[in-house]
């Protein structure tokens, strides 16, 4: 078993410079890969295990730290998933919704597509309408009061296998909330075969939602191509194995299909060894649309600001890179073209405002609307 060793953390993660550290914290932003439980902070974890106390996960938010500190990826699952135990009733899910917008708030993100998984919920008895009702509730909510519009992407964990499947599409198809996007697949790799999914993708792509499965991220780039080929993705969630295939890169690149990159994630799971050796450099030089997202931050021990610092420091960019970066995720997004106009124009005002600190970085590809 390997040493069990500690996320990084914010403090941990070299800082980008000091104006760039200020100007990301401003630099108005979209994220496109966050998963709903995974965004519940030690304060609120700590208060649903206090709410629920036969729960494995710790209620002392000192103790959350170590137990935020995975082996392995397997275990990062196992950790997941007694976490998502706390989420037992429709209060609960609005409480977890609304603060993660709160979070979201203060770090100038203007819009998100956050990643949920109702399976996880319904199949611990909460009834699937009040399900729906407390995160649109929540939505609502958060767009009005903090300025932060939320979608979701409802996801299947593969690992509770087809049984899960059949009753995600149920749920975004025949009981479709307003604010539903997108169709996606999480949880492990190894052992989930992408293809078996794809009757349940075809029939929510035939009802207008979008393509976004997790592929490669513990596995090889044959998992990405299953995603592509039977799933018909179009973004990748991580991609993180497709440096491993020159062809698959060009046809991400040639067909502008975005990679939803992690770094911070991918080095707390163990899938990448260091961030100095994360392969995000590689896809950007190959023309790849890179997107940069947190994943699941409190576990992680990190934000998207930290994100964005540790793609500065790896791509070695400047302001001008960081508001492309910044850009490619409004127009990967599934915003409708007036909102992505505005937001990429508030993104260009804030970077005008901010003055000229270029310092030759490498940029990113430009994004295409």
């Amino acid at each position: 078993m390997p040493e069990t060793v500690p996320g990084p953390s914010p403090a941990a993660v070299p800082a980008a410079g000091a104006g760039l550290d200020s100007f990301i914290a401003g630099l108005p932003k979209a994220e496109l890969h966050v998963h709903h439980v995974g965004s519940a902070s030690p304060r609120i974890v700590s208060e649903l295990a206090a709410r629920h106390p036969d729960s494995k996960v710790p209620s002392d938010p000192a103790a959350l730290a170590e137990y935020f500190t995975f082996k392995d990826f397997a275990h990062f699952i196992q950790v997941y998933l007694s976490v998502v135990d706390l989420i037992r009733d429709a209060e609960d899910v609005r409480l977890l919704t609304y603060e993660v917008a709160r979070d979201m708030s203060r770090q100038q993100i203007r819009y998100a597509e956050l990643t949920v998984t109702p399976y996880s919920s319904t199949r611990r008895g909460i009834p699937a309408q009040a399900f729906m009702e407390a995160i649109e509730d929540a939505r609502k909510a958060a767009e009005a009061e903090l300025g932060v519009v939320l979608r979701w992407c409802f996801d299947i964990p593969g690992e509770a296998g087809l049984e899960s499947a059949e009753e995600t599409a149920h749920l975004a198809v025949d009981l479709r909330p307003e604010g539903l996007v997108s169709f996606g697949l999480g949880g492990p790799e190894i052992g989930v075969p992408r293809p078996q999914f794809k009757p349940y993708f075809d029939r929510a792509r035939a009802a207008g939602l979008h393509s976004v499965p997790h592929a490669g991220e513990a596995t090889g780039p044959q998992t990405i191509w299953d995603a592509l080929d039977a799933l018909g993705a179009e973004r990748i969630g991580h991609g993180t194995s497709a440096v491993q295939d020159p062809r698959l890169l060009d046809h991400l690149a040639e067909h502008r299909i975005p990679l939803e990159v992690c770094p911070t994630s991918n080095i707390a799971t163990r899938v990448v060894p260091t961030l100095e050796e994360h392969p995000i450099r590689r896809m950007v030089e190959a023309g790849v649309l890179v997107t940069v997202n947190s994943d699941d931050p409190p576990m992680f021990g990190t934000d998207l600001n930290t994100e964005y610092a540790v793609a500065a420091r790896l791509l070695e960019l400047d302001r001008a890179g960081l508001a492309d970066l910044a850009k490619n995720a409004v127009h990967a997004s599934f915003l409708d073209p007036a909102g992505k106009a505005r937001l990429a124009a508030e993104i260009d005002a804030y970077t005008a405002a901010s003055g000229d600190a270029s310092t030759g970085g490498t940029g990113v590809p430009a994004a295409r609307s």
